[in-house]
């Protein structure tokens, strides 16, 4: 009885069990439409998701070759000694010398680092992460490559991928060749690539200062003239026996683009066995005075100071360093910010930003700093400040009667102002300042070069005097110990354009001031760390400069000017 019982409720319970777990499956067992829908969404998001993370990871691989770095490898391209690498990693796994550098393979790094005469100009990543992308998602997210090359050798059939970034880097994608059985395939390597023959030795500048001879030395503080439009044996000499520190060009010199670039090449070339590379400027203001052959004109400086808005400047001086760059030069003898305070000055005028001394601050400093968006050295002229005279100095030596707290209400406020915004290099001008110094004018004064500007103004940049050929020196001195003085009073660089003979006659000057002790040579050595250090921080090298894109600037001009009118 009991047992019947039992098997009666049991029955129950499975009956109502089974009626339960039915009415659960048709409330929710059943996969919704909406959910049937997720679930075939689902490897479509995972694919959009690893799309974005490609993208993602692309960006970040070319904002660090930006910066000649790459992934989970702290070294820097073309400026990286092999023995901080050394000092960081340790001895590598194994390392090959070619032609090209010398291999060093970090296996358990995934890297490879590649150097040349003790600097490091390729970096290699084996990252897994840039293994795992593919070459088409690397044209889709950065568009077609600047130049695609293919690698055939001892197995390798590679093609490489190459983009041309900022800074003289090249981002290199390396892949096999693309196949009919494989079209796309993965990425072996990246290759975070500097030109080697463009570095600058990577010593510190102390240490190429160890090896420099004194004739070295001399030639690197003088910025001489160039004859005629293309090299000559003149400006070959000062190349090859005084390793000049750079040169100047003017009109004369620059005929029409394609011989201006010409003959930049043809002296980058010629100076490509010595230590440093060139210096090669230019006046190049806007307004009234350039010098680039077939560019549309820029405007003046005092039309661009009229507008109240100092970021225009900035945005007229990078075009300015643009143009400058596409020729082939890297230091601009501008911007001008002397404040135009004298109405009847014969030389400066609307080369000046403003009568104002704080508009002519705010405008000078950007456009300093829209010639070194362009990675253009800029000059800020003419020290201690030539608005308020009477006189060109290329013609006469112009007097300013004013005292220092005079000076400083006025015409030190945009110097002041740039020097503190980092400008590298100051001209200084031929003005006899007698209430400051009653024997030498600014540009061979201790008192204006070295008690002013060094001490007082707190410039650690480089000094370089005005053309020492205007006849506001040689009206009044012979230019050998007009240098000799300049340089004892404290300019770093000696500017001596036109001319070849006095050029010469300026070296000749200086090294017998050296040889017989009225200059020491710890004076040089301080003046040639100085031009070392510029020339290291602009990256300067005697790479050939490629055809002038003429009409892109010339259209960058007019819409800057047309806009700048509205």
């Amino acid at each position: 009885m009991n047992h019947r019982l039992m098997k009666i409720i049991s029955g129950v319970f499975l009956a109502l069990f089974l009626l339960g777990l039915s009415l659960f499956f048709l409330i929710n067992g059943n996969p919704s439409k909406e959910t049937q829908h997720n679930a075939a969404a689902s490897p479509g998001k995972a694919s959009s998701s690893k799309k974005q993370g490609s993208d993602q990871l692309i960006d970040r691989i070319f904002t660090l070759a930006d910066k000649g770095q790459t992934l989970h490898i702290p070294f820097t391209a073309g400026k990286t000694g092999i023995e901080d690498v050394r000092g960081a990693w340790g001895s590598p796994d194994s390392s090959t010398k070619t032609d090209h550098g010398q291999y060093e393979d970090y296996p358990d790094r995934n890297g490879v680092i590649v150097h040349q005469n003790q600097s490091v100009y390729d970096i290699r990543s084996y990252d897994p992460q840039v293994r795992s992308l593919r070459i088409s998602q690397i044209k889709k997210s950065k568009g077609h490559p600047d130049e695609v090359k293919f690698f055939k050798h001892e197995g390798a059939d590679q093609v490489i991928l190459i983009y041309h970034l900022q800074g003289r880097v090249d981002l290199k994608w390396v892949a096999p060749r693309p196949t009919d059985r494989q079209s796309d395939p993965h990425i072996d390597y990246l290759s975070v690539y500097t030109d080697p023959n463009r570095l600058i030795d990577p010593e510190r500048p102390e240490a190429i200062l160890s090896k420099m001879s004194l004739d070295e030395k001399i030639g690197q503080m003088i910025i001489a003239g160039v004859s005629g439009t293309s090299l000559d044996a003149k400006t070959r000499g000062l190349i090859r026996q005084n390793k000049i520190g750079g040169f100047i060009f003017y009109a004369p010199n620059l005929v029409n683009p394609d011989q201006s670039v010409k003959l930049l090449n043809q002296i980058k070339k010629e100076n490509e066995g010595n230590r440093l590379p060139l210096l090669l400027s230019l006046d190049q203001e806007g307004g009234r005075v350039e010098r680039l052959p077939g560019l549309e004109n820029t405007l003046a400086a005092l039309r661009i100071g009229a507008t109240g808005q100092p970021q225009l400047a900035r945005q007229n001086a990078s075009i300015i360093g643009l143009a400058d760059k596409s020729f082939g030069f890297n230091l601009d003898f501008a911007p001008v910010v002397d404040v135009n305070s004298n109405p009847d000055n014969p030389v400066i005028g609307d080369r000046s930003f403003s009568s104002d001394p704080q508009t002519a601050a705010a405008f000078g400093t950007q456009a300093v700093k829209g010639l070194m968006d362009q990675k253009v050295i800029p000059v800020i002229k003419h020290f201690p400040g030539h608005g308020d005279t009477s006189v060109d100095s290329h013609l006469a030596l112009p007097v300013v009667n004013k005292n220092m707290s005079e000076l400083k209400q006025l015409e030190l406020i945009p110097f002041e102002q740039a020097i503190k915004d980092g400008a590298d290099v100051v001209m200084v001008a031929h003005i006899l300042l007698p209430k400051l110094d009653k024997t030498y004018p600014a540009s061979m004064s201790d008192r204006v070069m070295t008690d002013l500007l060094r001490n007082q103004l707190h410039f650690n940049g480089v000094i370089v005097t005005d053309d020492m050929t205007m006849k506001a020196i040689t009206n009044q001195y012979s230019l050998g110990p007009a240098a000799v003085q300049s340089v004892k009073a404290g300019a770093d660089l000696v500017l001596v354009g036109h001319d070849y003979t006095q050029a010469r006659e300026a070296i000749s000057a200086i090294k017998a001031a050296v040889q017989n002790g009225e200059i020491s040579e710890e004076r040089l050595n301080a003046s040639v760390t100085r031009i070392i250090k510029l020339k290291k921080k602009y990256q300067l090298t005697d790479e050939m400069t490629g055809n002038v894109p003429l009409d892109e600037l010339n259209r960058e001009i007019r819409d800057f000017n047309r806009n700048l009118k509205h």
